[in-house]
């Protein structure tokens, strides 16, 4: 297998490491888009949501309590900050692996517009 994620838990490419324990470690995204910009994964290597199962539940709400325990630690919790999750191509998921981008530290407001779409 030969997911950059993987190499970073690993060990084999280096990463600003600001938690790890022994399901989930957390680093500094290389191409941050906010002055905050964290990724959190779990050490088990699972390609994207769509591949999650039942049994993963605790682990994946365990990345979000580390998400929010991050966001205390580096003091953007009470201004902010965005939790996301991209799934396939067209989701943006770039890296084969889950994770959790936690966003912060300036506002992030997002033009949306509205489409016309009929629900089948």
């Amino acid at each position: 297998m030969d997911c950059i994620f993987c190499k970073i838990i690993d060990k084999k490419i280096d990463a600003k490491v600001i938690f790890e324990d022994k399901e989930i470690i957390a680093f500094k995204d290389i191409h941050p888009i906010a002055p905050v910009h964290v990724l959190i994964i779990p050490k088990k290597h699972i390609a994207s949501i769509n591949d999650i199962e039942k049994g993963d539940a605790a682990l994946l709400g365990k990345m979000i309590i580390t998400a929010r325990d991050i966001a205390r630690e580096l003091e953007i919790s009470e201004g902010g900050y965005k939790l996301l999750f991209r799934t396939g191509k067209n989701g943006g998921q770039e890296v084969d692996h889950i994770h959790l981008h936690l966003i912060g530290g300036a506002a992030l407001h997002e033009e949306i517009r509205p489409l016309e779409v009929e629900w089948q």
